[in-house]
């Protein structure tokens, strides 16, 4: 005999994959993009110009996309939470990572990143007293362990691409810091606004980058000023809406895995768009880097 709860439940339809994935998908596939476009004109935009040119785009375009909707800013406290993520995720983040590109293949760069998650779920633990339960830890270790392996991987071709898997980790720190910053202002906030303010706070905090900018426009060739603007239209300004319309509809933890994704599309772009290879031990640590995420999201088993 079924209960009137089981009945009801019995004629639920299940849903068929809805929009939200659908955006989460093209988020995954546009920054996966961007570590590669950020290998293709790095030749012609040093690390502080290129951050300042796509935050630039990214922002206006955003800025253009809140104002049809309507503005919506946060209060009191919540601004300084905007001013920490925009130093940290949009502006520390984008220099460190672009740095770190200049001497590291995107696919590599991508799967040193990925340990962002990790980072996040320790500093929740510290700041957000959540706790560190075992898996945390133990996905720690092996993220930490892939990561090594990859600087090992790197380091014994050349000593500057050692020196890029540090700044690559360091941009993981400012990525995940940011992260968490943005969270109390996520409360009050929608997402679409909360990231059109942090990509103006880290473009306001880039404009001394501003000359350098203007001269490397103007000896760069067409198709890296495409490249930079590509960054900022797609991988920021198109990927963060998506993104923000998919966590509207999804359960965090759930949208969250699909980026454990990027380094695999970023790699394969890598490999096709510009002939770059990650070295063996790179996919080896890589992929200990992903385990190491996984783990971390591991829910424990809840008894009957």
């Amino acid at each position: 005999m079924t209960t009137p709860v089981a009945e009801a439940t019995s004629r639920t339809p299940r849903k068929a994959p809805s929009l939200a994935f659908i955006a989460a998908g093209v988020t995954v596939v546009l920054w996966a993009s961007a570590f590669v476009g950020i290998r293709a004109v790095g030749a012609d935009f040093s690390p502080g110009p290129l951050t300042l040119g796509r935050l630039l785009v990214g922002s206006l375009v955003l800025g253009g996309i809140v104002l049809f909707r309507g503005l919506v800013l946060p209060r009191g406290r919540e601004m300084v939470f905007v001013a920490m993520y925009g130093l940290l995720w949009f502006a520390g983040y984008n220099i460190a990572l672009n740095a770190a590109e200049r001497s590291l293949d995107a696919g590599t760069a991508a799967m040193l990143v990925q340990i962002a998650p990790v980072i996040v779920a320790i500093l929740a633990g510290v700041f957000l007293k959540e706790g560190f339960p075992p898996r945390l830890l133990a996905g720690s270790v092996v993220a930490l362990l892939g990561a090594v392996i990859i600087a090992a991987g790197s380091g014994s071709e050349r000593r500057l691409e050692l020196a890029g898997v540090l700044v690559c980790l360091l941009a993981g720190v400012l990525y995940a810091a940011g992260m968490v910053a943005q969270k109390p202002v996520l409360r009050s906030t929608p997402a679409l606004q909360a990231t059109w303010l942090g990509c103006t706070v880290g473009m306001l905090a880039c404009l001394p980058f501003g000359p350098s900018l203007w001269t490397e426009v103007g000896q760069a060739n067409t198709g890296s000023i495409l490249g930079l603007v590509y960054l900022g239209v797609f991988p920021t300004a198109v990927a963060f809406t998506t993104w923000a319309y998919a966590l509207s509809r999804t359960p965090a933890g759930q949208l969250g895995a699909t980026t454990y994704l990027v380094p695999v599309v970023a790699a394969g772009m890598s490999w096709v768009l510009l002939d770059e290879i990650p070295p063996a031990l790179s996919f080896a640590g890589g992929a200990l880097c992903l385990v190491g995420v996984a783990l971390t999201r591991l829910r424990p088993r809840r008894s009957p």
